[in-house]
């Protein structure tokens, strides 16, 4: 139950944080797909409560202290790579280790939630944890087909044509890249 709670903080954090990515993203495919995801975490929270409610449990959240510090690192990569062509991997980067941590958390709930014979919650969890996988492989498929490109300045949209720009933090591109 301690677990469940972490992750219906971390999903309720997530709400309120997809929009703010979907803002930041340059490519409309990218900002698309923060849209979507966050239709789905809306639907992610309806599943928990489902999910408690399994267990004779009120839903209630505990501080998701991992969510709560990539969710700050990805409005610090937001602040530091705003207005760069790096912006977008940035974000994908991110994201991703959002998606990466609640596909760890989502697997052990969904097998616990089976070793307690919850087969109910079991399935609820797994729902959850394929959508997460979807997303991942999602921002993935983004990530390589063009915006770790245009973060390179590899993209004609993304040339750096000044001296300021392509002087401009050559380590932070490739940071984003390192995905």
């Amino acid at each position: 139950m301690d677990e469940l709670a972490d992750m219906y903080d971390a999903e309720c954090r997530i709400v309120k944080a997809l929009p703010k990515m979907a803002k930041a993203a340059t490519c409309d495919d990218l900002k698309s797909a923060f849209e979507s995801h966050l239709k789905e975490t809306e639907g992610h929270v309806k599943k928990l409560e489902q999910v408690f409610q399994s267990f004779d449990e009120k839903a209630k959240g505990k501080t998701c202290e991992a969510t709560v510090g990539l969710l700050k690192e990805g409005d610090e990569i937001a602040a530091e790579f705003k207005g760069s062509p790096s912006i977008n991997a940035a974000l994908i980067s991110a994201a991703q280790k959002v998606e990466h941590y609640e596909m760890a958390s989502y697997g052990c709930l969904h097998e616990w939630a089976g070793l307690l014979g919850n087969q109910k919650a079991a399935g609820l969890l797994l729902e959850i944890l394929d959508e997460e996988k979807a997303a991942n492989e999602k921002l993935t498929e983004l990530a390589r087909s063009k915006n770790n490109s245009e973060a390179l300045g590899n993209d004609d949209k993304a040339t750096q044509t000044d001296d300021e720009t392509s002087s401009r933090s050559g380590h932070k591109r490739t940071a984003a890249m390192a995905h």
